[in-house]
C-alpha cells in the first residue's frame, strides 16, 4: 500500500507526540512491574498465576515482574523500543485473556480496558519506532531494525520516522 503524496514526517511535534506515548506507557508498565516485584512480591504473583493455571508460575511471575518494570524503563528512555513493545505487547495480551476477559471492558470491574490500551500503545511502539526522542535513534539501534531510512527512498513520503 503506497501512502497519498499528501503525507509528512517532518511535523515538528511527532517527535514529542511518540515521546509522550512512550514515555506515559512506560511510566504505566513501571509502576505495575514495580508493584509486583516490591509490594505483592513475585511469590505472591507466582501465586496468583498459579490460581490461573499458568505452568512454572514462580517463573513467569518472575519474568512478567522483570519484563515490566525494566521493559517500562526502557520504553521511557525509548531503548530497544521496538523489541520491548512487542513483549510489552504479548503480555498484556496473556493477561487479557487469563485474567481480564470474564470481566467484561472496565477497569473498574478487573475488566480488559486498561490492558487492552496498554498492550495496543505497545503494539503500536513497535509498529513505529521511537522516535528521534529516544535512545534507539543516536545508538543507531532504529536504523538496525529499519535496514536504512526507507521513508526516504518511497515515492511521496519525506523524512524518517525512526
Amino acid at each position: 500500500m503506497q501512502a497519498s503524496k499528501s503525507y509528512r514526517t517532518d511535523n515538528a511535534l511527532w517527535p514529542w507526540g511518540l515521546a509522550l506515548i512512550r514515555v506515559v506507557v512506560g511510566l504505566a508498565f513501571f509502576m505495575h512491574g514495580y508493584q509486583k516485584l516490591f509490594q505483592q512480591g513475585v511469590d505472591g504473583v507466582g501465586g496468583f498465576f498459579g490460581s490461573l493455571g499458568v505452568p512454572a508460575p514462580g517463573f513467569f511471575a518472575l519474568v512478567v515482574s522483570l519484563l515490566e518494570t525494566f521493559g517500562g524503563l526502557a520504553l521511557i528512555v525509548g531503548l530497544l523500543t521496538r523489541v520491548v513493545g512487542v513483549l510489552l505487547a504479548v503480555d498484556m495480551l496473556v493477561a487479557l485473556l487469563l485474567v481480564h476477559r470474564p470481566n467484561g471492558f472496565f477497569v473498574g470491574d478487573g475488566g480488559i480496558e486498561l490492558v487492552l490500551v496498554l498492550g495496543a500503545a505497545a503494539l503500536a511502539l513497535a509498529l513505529t519506532g521511537p522516535g528521534p526522542l529516544s535512545l534507539d535513534h543516536p545508538l543507531g539501534i532504529e536504523r538496525r531494525f529499519a535496514g536504512h531510512d526507507r521513508d526516504h527512498d518511497r515515492p511521496g513520503l519525506t523524512g524518517s520516522r525512526g
